[in-house]
């Protein structure tokens, strides 16, 4: 890596650092590349035969705790190149780099991607990392579109820049401040779920505040009752037994966790320790709690998540996905981080074909055309429909799933 590319690295993520947040969810040697489409054989050879590949990056925790995450991103997305390949005409080449969900390894990522040839971007899985890069997407003129950096972190934004105030990071999941308005909404919607809310989030994470002051403001607009609201941080995040004794003591009946899944089985497991049993509602950041190692899953039953994507559901759309991530993934079924990824390569090559993009082209030229197309176009998959503002910011509907008997289904 040239010293220009290492010093501006750095500076970005010093800025990063201090105003981004975590979210969803090192050493100073590169990551070592993953396995790329077209080294999985056939993808290889179609892409040959077509005359070369679009070079798509992407970055995200493969290991450490938010792997479930990067995991899931990484499998679905090869899932879809491996589709698109297959069709002939449009071809693509993925490298995904760890980042194990470090903003610093997300720079390092970000320059061996470059180094590569990197021409379109999957972003990051999550929006520390997201916003540690995103800068350099502006400045390179590479578009990227993350799976799930729902931080408005993750798109940069200039404000001195009148003309041009805008990054290159798109969003594929809905964001923060959509899934703590559209939480209070759900809640005034369903009024048999409870009527006295408490909160337990983690005050030292933008991911979880950024949700919680949201909701907070919706449901005073809803006129709903928040009897609780308990804190947590990376100091304290063990032992939530005092948050659920008040939680207990106010009456509430829903325990509203816009958290991780990580901290969030131990609630649930504690929970049911004390023979606490409310009705406890999640965000998306809580996908992932049922291939938790060690998480005893019957705790979750009855757990809801607001997520865009049911695996439950009987369109030829998503059927066809479960199927395919099952039968690699030992039977797992597929999370909304996956569903998002597939969606993310699938709006990449709608609106490759639609601008008439091609391999030879620069990373430049691909950036203004797919900008264009994401700011104009309308896309479906299997997370809902989306549009995206000017920002990169998506619009989509989310929905709520309920844990029953060990899978996620529509709670609707």
């Amino acid at each position: 890596m040239k010293n220009g590319f290492v010093k501006k690295a750095l500076a970005v993520l010093t800025a990063a650092v201090m105003t981004a947040a975590l979210t969803a969810c090192g050493g100073a040697a590169p990551a070592p590349a993953a396995q790329t489409s077209a080294e999985a054989g056939p993808a290889a050879e179609a892409a040959e035969s077509a005359g070369g590949a679009i070079k798509i990056g992407g970055s995200g925790p493969l290991t450490g705790g938010a792997a479930v995450y990067g995991q899931a991103v990484k499998l679905a997305a090869e899932i879809a190149v491996e589709e698109i390949n297959a069709k002939g005409g449009l071809q693509f080449e993925l490298n995904f780099q760890d980042d194990a969900h470090d903003p610093e390894k997300a720079v390092t990522s970000y320059g061996v991607l470059k180094d590569w040839g990197m021409q379109v971007s999957l972003a990051t899985v999550t929006s520390a990392p997201g916003a540690a890069v995103s800068q350099m997407y502006k400045d390179d003129n590479i578009f990227g579109i993350t799976p799930s950096g729902s931080s408005l972190a993750v798109i940069y934004q200039d404000p001195d820049n009148a003309a041009n105030p805008y990054g290159n990071v798109f969003q594929m999941c809905f964001t923060d401040p959509n899934q703590g308005v559209a939480s209070a909404d759900y809640f005034a919607g369903h009024p048999d779920l409870g009527s006295k809310i408490a909160v337990i989030y983690k005050n030292d994470d933008n991911y979880s505040s950024g949700i919680f002051a949201k909701f907070k403001a919706q449901a005073e607009t809803n006129g709903l009752e928040i009897v609780y609201e308990g804190t947590f941080d990376d100091s304290n995040a063990s032992d939530f037994s005092v948050q659920l004794t008040k939680a207990q003591a106010a009456e509430a009946d829903i325990v509203y966790l816009p958290i991780y899944y990580d901290p969030a089985s131990l609630i649930l497991t504690q929970a049911n320790q004390m023979g606490y049993a409310p009705t406890f509602f999640g965000t998306d950041g809580m996908d992932g709690i049922l291939t938790l190692e060690g998480f005893d899953t019957s705790f979750a039953e009855g757990v809801y998540l607001l997520t865009p994507f049911s695996a439950d559901a009987d369109d030829d759309l998503t059927k066809n996905f479960v199927e395919s991530y099952k039968a690699r993934k030992g039977g797992e079924v597929p999370n909304q981080f996956a569903a998002d990824a597939y969606d993310c390569v699938y709006a990449i090559a709608q609106a490759c074909e639609a601008a008439g993009v091609t391999a030879d082209m620069s990373a430049s030229d691909i950036c203004d055309a797919l900008v264009k197309q994401f700011t104009s176009m309308t896309f479906a998959g299997l997370t809902g429909q989306s549009t995206w503002a000017e920002s990169g910011e998506v619009s989509k509907s989310p929905k709520a799933v309920v844990i029953k008997d060990g899978v996620y289904v529509s709670a609707d």
